[in-house]
């Protein structure tokens, strides 16, 4: 009874997230420049969206968890290591305006000092 309750419940939401997170994936690969791959010596732009592609293509075919499971790894590997860089090279890392979080609109807040 709890297995069938796992099975029917848990485990499709969890292969949605798969899913949803392998698309996020993708479309960042296909938005960033490929020029930003190589300035953050990262794998082509080509290779991440071939990867990406690929496991997004294997979420949707029941029966694949190895592959899909391996999918997720490469997912994570682009979301802590590979979007950062790129974020970084194109200028979008970091907070806007390059203040510290003690500026206000108008500089720096020194409480009332």
């Amino acid at each position: 009874m709890l297995m069938n309750g796992f099975d029917l419940g848990v485990i499709p939401l969890l292969m949605l997230a798969m899913r949803v997170l392998a698309v996020v994936a993708f479309v960042f690969a296909l938005v960033a420049r490929e020029d930003a791959y190589r300035a953050a010596e990262k794998q082509s732009k080509t290779f991440w969206l071939v990867l990406l592609g690929v496991t997004v293509a294997v979420g949707f075919v029941p029966g694949m968890m190895f592959l899909q499971i391996a999918g997720l790894v490469a997912t994570i590997v682009f979301f802590v290591d590979v979007r950062p860089a790129l974020r970084q090279v194109s200028g979008g890392g970091g907070r806007r305006g390059g203040g510290s979080s003690s500026d206000g609109p108008y500089g720096p807040y020194n409480g009332g000092r």
